[in-house]
């Protein structure tokens, strides 16, 4: 499976944190960001994400909503493990369920919060440090043969504003 995990973009202040709205900055970048994606995944021969899977907090659904505008194809939901407050543990076996239950294999996104973006990149390739943290916006893509941790390899990484993608 493909996965790349993309943290949502870049939030209004205030209160409750999860009604906070996506600026005009953020849904831009994600905007450039899904566009960038694109003429990287050509140059590395990576599919585009056929499921779209978010955090139901509003600015985590804005940026998934953008992300299927640009890969209408794809399957897109909500997850309750992609929340702020869950862990890396309810991930994996969410996308293992979801494994089993659809025979996933092909592209998935998932869109998230700080930490739990950082620490799913963590735990997948099993060595902190790897890619640097997540910024609004930013996205990691992985190969991974099995939700659990050190299954992943590294494909590319992509931040704003450049989204130019390393590796």
């Amino acid at each position: 499976m493909i996965l790349t995990i993309w943290r949502h973009g870049q939030a209004e202040e205030g209160t409750p944190d999860r009604q906070r709205a996506l600026t005009e900055s953020g849904r831009d970048d994600v905007g450039f960001g899904c566009h960038q994606f694109h003429l990287a995944s050509q140059t590395r021969s990576i599919p585009h994400p056929d499921r779209i899977i978010y955090s139901s907090w509003l600015r985590a659904s804005q940026t998934a909503e953008i992300i299927a505008a640009a890969f209408s194809h794809a399957i897109v939901e909500e997850m309750v493990a992609l929340a702020p407050t869950s862990d890396v543990a309810a991930v994996d076996s969410a996308l293992s369920a979801l494994i089993n239950t659809d025979n996933t294999d092909g592209h998935v996104a998932l869109v998230s919060h700080q930490p739990l973006v950082s620490g799913l990149v963590n735990h997948y390739l099993g060595v902190t440090g790897a890619v640097p943290d997540l910024p609004p916006g930013g996205l990691v893509t992985l190969s991974l043969e099995f939700p659990v941790s050190g299954c992943g390899s590294l494909l590319f990484w992509a931040f704003p504003p450049e989204y130019e993608a390393s590796m």
